[in-house]
């Protein structure tokens, strides 16, 4: 990624790590239409009720595999394949305590955390059964994320795709069995998830040991190197924990959307899913400027960074726009995916409509969140880029606490936009720092 076009490299890099974002999202996306037409309104709203908390789940896997991934970039960009197989080591090493530990607390915490966010009684089972579960998983998440990182972090996003995609009709499949043949319900869907999952790891991991030597370690290279777990950690963490302030937004977003009943949490659930689904090129174009950013800021090219970047923002203006227009004119089949058809969608419509259009208007900050936010984690900076999150959580949290106040759903619903606006304008006054900063510290 140092050699070429940056628009041209960018552009074919991500849209393999955009196919597999899109597949990704399927896992739960599918877990939630099944649920919704074979279960009922109540299994779906509580399977998405629990979206914020997978998000935090999940943010706070590929925030750590993917701040970990960063130095094995930039030692791959330097053109030291010993350092490249050291960090691989490394952080599979800590990605197995991070394991353990997220698992664990997890776990302890899972009932006071839906009690707390004022999940309503019917569909507290449902909830509960879910995510619980999907907790018990998180090895499968952390590890698939990490060997597709790895495998990104050298220029390959093509193989995570297939892999991902194999495993997308898996539970597919699964679900299908676990919900419709054998009645296991909310239980069901994520049993399904996490066995494709943990599927999509292992292949990764066998194609890594069968076809990159690069990504390798020798045995005598299976050790904690003080050196390398402290940068991969002062990456790895920041990232980690700014998914995790994200997600608290989130979370107390989601408690502001409980206030409004099972109705309005279903709506909400998939009018969100639908939106994630349509503003994976944007979390894509960032995972993908992490690695483009790494590989460039590892050879000393700075001009090349900034023109990446650049080049990443004229593709978030295009993507905004046809992402917009397709929430406006697709609203009404997708989300009627997610719903069997004895249930009536007029009042669905009504509660969902609001949260859309409200999150349209916010994508053009949230591609320049994820593009400036990357970026500088590529380089290194991944503390300057935690500040975008915690400038997310005020706006969004605000916002939300606002709305539990003033019973208010539509300032709910525009918590996201809000926290997209203020994280995107100040994600470009950090970038615009945070490049000064390498220029300086270069001459």
């Amino acid at each position: 990624m140092t050699r070429g076009k940056p628009l041209t490299i960018i552009l074919r890099f991500v849209l393999p790590i955009f196919l597999g974002n899109v597949f990704q999202q399927f896992y739960n996306m599918i877990d939630m239409i099944i649920v919704g037409k074979f279960v009922g309104a109540d299994a779906l709203a509580g399977v998405g009720s629990t979206g914020t908390i997978m998000f935090l789940v999940i943010g706070l896997s590929i925030g750590m595999t993917v701040g970990f991934s960063v130095l094995t970039s930039q030692k791959y960009g330097a053109g030291d394949e010993e350092a490249t197989r050291e960090t691989v080591a490394n952080g599979i090493i800590l990605s197995l305590l991070v394991a353990l530990f997220m698992t664990t607390f997890s776990l302890i915490i899972m009932k006071r955390l839906l009690h707390l966010m004022n999940t309503p009684p019917e569909i507290y089972p449902h909830a509960y059964s879910y995510i619980t579960t999907i907790c018990k998983g998180i090895v499968a998440t952390i590890f698939y994320n990490l060997f597709s990182s790895y495998l990104r972090a050298i220029g390959n996003s093509k193989v995570p795709l297939y892999f991902l995609i194999f495993s997308s009709g898996l539970n597919i499949g699964l679900d299908l069995v676990f919900i419709v043949i054998l009645g296991r319900g909310t239980l069901g869907a994520a049993e399904a998830t996490i066995l494709s999952q943990g599927l999509s790891a292992l292949l990764c991991l066998l194609y890594i040991l069968r076809y990159v030597p690069t990504l390798r370690p020798h045995r005598t290279q299976w050790k904690l190197y003080k050196g390398h777990s402290r940068g991969q950690l002062a990456i790895g963490l920041p990232m980690s924990l700014q998914y995790g302030i994200t997600a608290s937004g989130a979370i107390v977003m989601q408690s502001a959307i409980n206030l409004f009943g099972p109705t309005a949490v279903a709506a909400f659930s998939a009018a969100s899913k639908t939106q994630m689904l349509l503003t994976q090129g944007l979390v894509s174009l960032g995972q993908g400027m992490a690695s483009y950013a790494g590989q460039n800021y590892g050879s000393g090219d700075f001009d090349r960074v900034e023109q990446g970047t650049r080049d990443a923002m004229k593709i978030v203006i295009v993507y905004s726009i046809v992402a917009g227009a397709i929430a406006i004119l697709g609203f009404k089949p997708m989300l009627a995916l997610f719903f069997s058809s004895d249930i009536p969608m007029k009042d669905i419509y009504s509660w969902a409509w609001i949260y859309m259009l409200e999150c349209e208007s916010g994508f053009f900050f949230l591609g320049a969140l994820f593009v400036y936010r990357n970026t500088m984690q590529g380089c290194g900076y991944g503390v300057h880029a935690m500040t975008m999150g915690i400038i997310e959580l005020f706006a969004r949290s605000g916002a939300a606490a606002l709305a539990i106040i003033l019973t208010f759903y539509p300032l709910a619903c525009g918590a996201d936009a809000c926290a997209w606006f203020t994280g995107g304008v100040f994600g470009y006054i950090m970038y615009r720092y945070v490049m000064k900063k390498i220029r300086s510290t270069d001459r």
